[in-house]
């Protein structure tokens, strides 16, 4: 119908207004829409998205908004289909009933103040700040699809991805979005290593004191909020009473239907020690993943982030680091990070490509491969560790030497071609010896995330000395 495909953009601004919907879930959800046809009374509409899910949601919030304005332009109720883009073809068309409007009412400053210091959010990690770009749209998406309606779609949801690309960035938006609209929601934002350092101390101190009201206060605490963020699930693994504590805080929390955000740094099937119990329960919902920026995402992130310097980065500084950091958005921000540093030690001089290289050339190393020999490993470890290179090679058998030796024999295997035969010539021993040392460490690594932390610091050493 030409009346539609002509005011599709009227239409769109007459939902936001008179259904007073966000900047924000506009931009997202209503902005990208796309007229497709009219027939036998029923408006097709494109949702530019890749997951069902999106599609679902966005009819189950959205369609009676459409129906009642574009009823005012063509002068009938309309029926409302929201179809994949990609798969219009198909046919594949979903639909769903309105959603009872949410409360829209907001908290005042100062009990916003108080909800935000009791939800332990990043002031820093909204909405507003996250960068999308096709690495993360889905996960952008079913973020805000969760702040809008916490605990109604997709709960829980399950974010993955590798370190520093976004997944704690996310989860406070979320955090920060449902406090700022809800003021009748409690929220609250942990670490896995937070939830497990309570959930030891409550055991502690009810060991001490021969009664469990510690426990007890532990469990009102997690099972008496609206929204639960669990930063970096992966880290309970291997501890028992920590995964126990949590099954039941998450089952209270989810047949109460409550929301419950978890991240991690796999999906769930590629955790294999973990329990089947929690994969199962973490499949309940919605699990999308966020992966390293493309070139685009990281030139936006980098000009995003430059804007909180106050001084002006030429493009072809931004074009420099986005070409050659390649890994996540803590590297990105970090090289720029370095740049405007290196340029205040300097006297303030003006950023330029010269001042970029100099400030960056122990971080990029365009056309010149990292070659790792068991000697460099050998002079990380024991500068890391704070020992003589001749104490590892040595046949002292203290722990504040043995760990270190084995950790050397662990990574000379891991980053050098060299076998373990070598190794143990190096050391002036048998390769039996070097094959524990390795397993040790390695076993080491599995059941504890500190060491393993431990572990990838002395790699990045390594790679960058």
């Amino acid at each position: 119908m030409e009346i539609i495909k002509n005011n599709w953009q009227s239409i769109k601004e007459n939902i936001r207004k008179e259904f007073e919907i966000t900047d924000i879930a506009y931009n997202i959800w209503i902005e990208p829409l796309k007229y497709s046809n009219y027939k036998d009374n029923t408006v097709t509409i494109l949702v530019p998205n890749n997951h069902t899910q999106m599609v679902d949601y966005i009819s189950k919030k959205y369609k009676s908004c459409f129906q009642v304005i574009i009823s005012e332009f063509v002068g009938t109720m309309c029926e409302i289909v929201f179809t994949l883009e990609n798969k219009e073809e198909e046919n594949e068309e979903i639909s769903g009933e309105n959603t009872a409007s949410e409360d829209s009412s907001k908290p005042g400053k100062s009990k916003l103040s108080n909800l935000l210091k009791d939800a332990n959010l990043n002031k820093k990690y909204r909405f507003e700040t996250f960068v999308v770009g096709s690495n993360n749209n889905m996960a952008h998406s079913a973020c805000l699809a969760v702040a809008e309606s916490p605990g109604k779609d997709f709960n829980p949801l399950f974010i993955y991805g590798g370190s520093g690309l976004g997944k704690t960035h996310l989860m406070n938006s979320i955090g920060h979005y449902i406090v700022e609209h809800n003021n009748n929601m409690k929220v609250l934002y942990v670490t896995s290593e937070e939830f497990t350092n309570e959930v030891i101390e409550s055991i502690r101190l009810g060991n001490s004191s021969g009664n469990m009201s510690s426990m007890t206060k532990l469990r009102e605490k997690y099972r008496n909020i609206d929204v639960l963020l669990i930063d970096d699930i992966q880290f309970i693994i291997g501890k028992p009473s920590t995964q126990e504590e949590f099954f039941y805080t998450f089952n209270a929390l989810h047949s109460a239907g409550k929301a419950i955000i978890i991240s991690s740094d796999k999906h769930p099937k590629e955790m294999n020690t973990l329990d089947e119990r929690f994969r199962s329960r973490f499949e309940w919902g919605l699990i999308v993943d966020i992966q390293p920026p493309v070139y685009e995402t990281r030139v936006a992130i980098l000009r995003k982030y430059a804007e909180t310097f106050n001084k002006i980065i030429p493009n072809e500084v931004i074009d420099y680091i986005a070409t050659n950091i390649k890994s996540n958005v803590r590297e990105l921000e970090g090289a720029l990070n370095k740049v405007n540093a290196y340029s205040k030690i300097n006297q303030n001089r003006t950023i330029d490509m010269e001042l970029a290289e100099e400030a960056l050339k122990d971080m990029i190393f365009p056309d010149k491969p990292k070659i790792v020999t068991p000697n460099l490993i050998l002079e990380v470890v024991s500068e890391h560790f704070g020992i003589d290179l001749e104490d590892i090679t040595s046949t002292k058998r203290t722990k504040k030497i043995v760990t270190p030796r084995q950790i050397f024999m662990y990574l000379c295997r891991e980053m050098t071609d060299t076998t373990l035969e070598g190794i143990g010539a190096l050391l002036e021993r048998d390769h039996s010896t070097v094959k524990h040392g390795y397993d040790q460490i390695s076993k080491d690594i599995e059941k504890n995330p500190e060491f393993k932390e431990t572990i990838e610091t002395l790699k990045s050493k390594i790679i960058s000395s």
